[in-house]
């Protein structure tokens, strides 16, 4: 089965991010012909001088009009060597919140910067918030190179100056390709136009990126999401846990310990669709058996006896806040992480984060929309967790607001408190 690429584009407004993914879709034969058809149609209409590839993403009216991305819009494509989905999420400052949606189940982020206008604040933004989402790969595009005459100077230096901004964060793959996402050069075939240029074109390097080891097969996680119980004359006794394998890798035979009550039993079988599986591992959808049958529900937690993960109801995290109402300390909010929902109070709000200058404004009384702090939480029941950076599944919640019912913020967590 192939393997599956998740990446998102970021980047500042016009650097080009729906356009290169219309290429990308454009030049690996992945639209039909009447998307084309229309795309074209709609080129003509608004008097473009070409056809318009930045349209295939941009579904909105209020998009097209304006020439922008608003929502996050999500594309499926594939080549025989692997399966992609891309989030073309949008360059405002105002929708920040929208790229944290796209970038939060990346396994890579497209920074696209303008080859005439260089390094701006919304590259450092998303950069950083890539960085802080703990996406693992890092591709900068220095896009519109057929704008400085494919000047070779103009990308080493825009390549250099954002290796030295990406030496303060915490990124350990950056790749650096010189592109012309209108034209196609080094998108899906390497371009004759840069022959200084010794790297490999942007879908070779997504097509041969090693992702497997991003992954945490370390420690044994399965949230438990269902219990299944047919109640059938075929499976009459049948009782498995069903849900997504969220780190590890769980075997038939394996001792497991089921929490919050602690209890231990051994794994007699792995089911899928297809049938059972000698191991399971990230991402997989399966039903655990269990040889002794325990009392196990939605919520609970399936993972080694000597290997447990944090079970705190005192969470320390960063919020990205998404909701037009601020975060103020002592409010309150439900909360769900992997399959466990609660509530929680805002115990402290430590410091805002200023994401350009990477300043801590430890003053502050309220994140407000698009903001980044860090919190410190109480919920009603425990959570069982580990650090965002060491597992992006169990190190991850949302915040809900409880009247409106509406994702509020987005939480990475950095440790129980």
């Amino acid at each position: 089965m192939a393997e599956l690429l998740r990446l998102a584009t970021a980047g500042s407004v016009d650097d080009g991010k729906s356009t290169l993914i219309g290429r990308l879709l454009y030049d690996t034969k992945s639209i039909f012909e009447d998307q084309l058809e229309a795309v074209e149609r709609t080129s003509r209409q608004r008097g473009d001088e070409y056809t318009n590839l930045a349209l295939l993403t941009d579904g909105l009216r209020a998009e097209r009009e304006q020439g922008i991305t608003i929502d996050v819009a999500y594309r499926y494509f594939a080549t025989p060597q692997r399966k992609f989905i891309i989030a073309d999420t949008p360059g405002h400052i105002q929708y920040t919140r929208n790229m944290v949606t796209g970038a939060s189940t990346a396994n890579l982020a497209l920074i696209l910067v303008d080859a005439r206008n260089g390094i701006v604040e919304q590259s450092r933004r998303h950069a950083f918030l890539a960085s802080l989402l703990r996406v693992p790969h890092l591709v900068l595009c220095v896009n519109k190179m057929d704008l400085v005459s494919y000047d070779q100077g103009v990308f080493e230096s825009l390549r250099d100056e954002f290796r030295s901004f990406a030496a303060k964060l915490d990124v350990t793959d950056l790749t650096s390709i010189p592109v012309s996402a209108l034209n196609g050069d080094n998108v899906v075939q390497r371009s004759g136009n840069m022959p200084w240029y010794e790297g490999t074109s942007l879908l070779h390097h997504l097509e041969d990126l090693h992702i497997a080891s991003d992954r945490n097969l370390i420690d044994a996680r399965f949230p438990v999401q269902y219990v299944v119980r047919p109640m059938s004359g075929a499976h009459h006794d049948y009782r498995g846990y069903a849900g997504t394998i969220a780190g590890g890798v769980f075997k038939p035979g394996d001792e497991v310990m089921v929490l919050p009550s602690g209890l231990t039993s051994t794994i007699a079988s792995i089911d899928t669709y297809e049938g059972p599986v000698e191991e399971a591992f990230p991402p997989m959808s399966v039903t655990i058996r269990l040889v002794y049958d325990l009392d196990i529900s939605r919520g609970d937690m399936i993972c080694r006896p000597g290997n447990q993960p944090d079970a705190a109801q005192d969470i320390d995290a960063q919020v990205c806040w998404m909701a037009d109402q601020p975060l103020l300390p002592r409010s309150m909010y439900s909360i769900k992480h992997t399959t466990r929902s609660a509530r929680a109070v805002v115990k402290q709000l430590h410091y805002r984060l200023d994401v350009n200058t990477l300043h801590r404004d430890e003053h502050a009384g309220q994140l407000g929309l698009n903001e980044i702090g860090r919190v410190t939480l109480r919920t009603t029941q425990p959570l069982f967790s580990d650090e965002y950076r060491r597992n992006r599944a169990t190190g991850s919640f949302v915040l809900i607001d409880e009247a409106t019912n509406t994702t509020a913020g987005a939480g990475m967590i950095i440790g129980s408190s």
